[in-house]
């Protein structure tokens, strides 16, 4: 719920789906708010808006005056303070007597200077007799490119009915202004023989304004609009990786996910090779390389006959045949460890690739967010040209995560399975250990004979060497046999030179 949707409408409604519905007043609104008064130049509007501060603070109206940064409200401050008118200033710098500045705006005489902050959910209290004094008098020093945070400001006066008033100080120096032909309107303002210091102040005014922000808040929401559009497509890649990594978070059998990985990665190294046509005419060498490097499948065309009676194999056939050897090869390579072991392994195989890839995978549509509006100057759409391409390099990721993923889980070596879990070996430092080639399904372990004629290990001490202060001075001598004296924490870089130590 807020006082300032219907502005947005539009926007809510296009990206998020949502109505706007404008609920009645509790009481009619009494508020005056007055027509813009322009100015040629800041400093004129500046002197212009004090001026009105002066004269409500000698007849006892409260002000407020709403800023755009922290340094207008500092610059009206000095100029208050020149013209000997107590005030407070509500910023970011005075945060502990924010509570107490708020309470004391709407007595009597009071003026408050602030940010854009007291524009939200800051309700004034009147103090006795300010109603008929005509209530809190709001002073914008400038317009906004919304106009939300405008009515906003407004909004802090004539609440519940309360009478009140505002009004909007502008120049043709201010953001807004110059970005729609104030050099225009200076040139015209000069033509009518306006002098410094005189005014522009008619509804016209005010509506072209008013369209002038209407006009910035629809470029606004254009970009807001086109960002979302680019981060939809990162969102529908993220909503997959994260689908996949909560399962292996969540799931306690992973065994289903693993083969459906595997048959992934069987699919997409065949499909590659089904453009050459039949499976005569495939790149069997390649196809030998990798599956043997990955699942430990011999796999080759006249393997593949042998076995299943057929010179004549379709593409689905054959890869029936390889699922079906990488499978018979894990469920071995499974027969040989604890169920608990098997399975946690699979799950953190899983979660390491994943975070891995996608990690590389942000970074690299980083790179491509970056340059990818350079395509329109070869009339392209940059957007369509961010999906396309975002979607090749999602596809790679995702074959090249279920190929590490596969390798892991079908070369990975486990030592040491054999030994009783409640004994540990005594760890031994400074001792280089060589082990033979495995020949079977990735397991290593010590030849039986050999584990009771070990000779026993002898330790010697350590020797350490006196430490140095970083700054202590030391010799070194050069390639040329010149000695100079440097600090010890520089000795890393003169041996890389060639120096020696002394």
């Amino acid at each position: 719920m807020t006082g300032t949707a219907e502005t947005e409408a539009e926007e809510l409604g296009s990206i998020y789906g949502l109505d706007v519905t404008v609920i009645p007043t509790h009481r009619p609104i009494a508020r005056d708010d007055r027509d813009d008064l322009v100015y040629k130049t800041k400093r004129e509007k500046y002197n212009a808006a004090i001026e009105e501060i002066t004269e409500c603070h000698h007849q006892g109206q409260p002000v407020l005056v709403g800023t755009i940064s922290v340094e207008v409200s500092e610059l009206l401050a000095r100029m208050l303070k020149r013209k000997n008118i107590p005030h407070n200033v509500l910023n970011a710098k005075q945060h502990k007597s924010e509570a107490e500045v708020v309470a004391r705006a709407g007595q009597r005489g009071a003026v408050t200077i602030a940010t854009n902050m007291a524009g939200r959910g800051t309700d004034i209290k009147l103090g006795e007799g300010i109603k008929e004094l005509g209530g809190l008098h709001i002073i914008g020093t400038e317009r906004h490119e919304s106009r939300r945070i405008d009515l906003q400001l407004r909004g802090r006066s004539g609440r519940q009915g309360d009478p009140g008033s505002s009004r909007f100080y502008l120049s043709l120096e201010d953001d807004l202004m110059r970005l729609f032909s104030s050099d225009r309107v200076a040139a015209i303002m000069d033509r009518m023989g306006i002098e410094e210091g005189e005014v522009i102040s008619a509804g016209m005014v005010t509506r072209a304004i008013s369209n002038a922000q209407k006009k910035v808040e629809v470029r606004n929401f254009g970009i807001r609009k086109h960002l979302l559009e680019y981060d939809d497509v990162m969102n529908q890649q993220r909503q997959v990786v994260y689908d996949i990594r909560n399962q292996a978070l969540s799931g306690e059998n992973m065994q289903e996910s693993v083969f459906q990985i595997l048959d992934d990665f069987i699919l997409d190294e065949t499909d590659a090779q089904s453009a050459a046509g039949t499976p005569d005419l495939w790149d069997w060498d390649h196809l030998k390389q990798c599956f043997a490097s990955h699942i430990l499948v011999d796999a080759s065309l006249e393997k593949i006959q042998n076995d299943t009676a057929k010179t004549d194999l379709t593409f689905e056939e054959i890869c029936d045949w390889l699922v079906d050897e990488a499978k018979s090869v894990y469920k071995a390579r499974e027969s040989l460890l604890p169920e608990d072991v098997i399975r946690g392994f699979e799950r953190f195989v899983m979660l390491r690739t994943i975070d891995d890839k996608w990690k590389d995978h942000l970074y690299a549509m980083d790179q491509l967010r970056e340059g990818i509006n350079l395509r329109a100057y070869g009339q392209k759409n940059p957007l369509l040209e961010y999906k396309s391409e975002g979607f090749k390099m999602f596809q790679e990721m995702m074959a090249d995560m279920n190929s590490v993923t596969v390798q892991r889980l079908f070369r990975t070596q486990f030592q040491g399975m054999e030994q009783p879990q409640g004994r540990q070996q005594p760890s031994i430092r400074n001792v280089q250990t060589s082990h033979q080639d495995t020949t079977g399904m990735g397991f290593q372990g010590q030849p039986q004979g050999e584990q009771g004629n070990q000779p026993q290990q002898v330790r010697t001490p350590v020797q350490v060497e006196q430490k140095r202060g970083r700054n202590e001075k030391i010799m070194v001598q050069g390639p040329d046999g010149q000695q100079v004296q440097i600090k010890f924490k520089k000795l890393q870089n003169y041996l890389n030179k060639g120096y020696t130590q002394v």
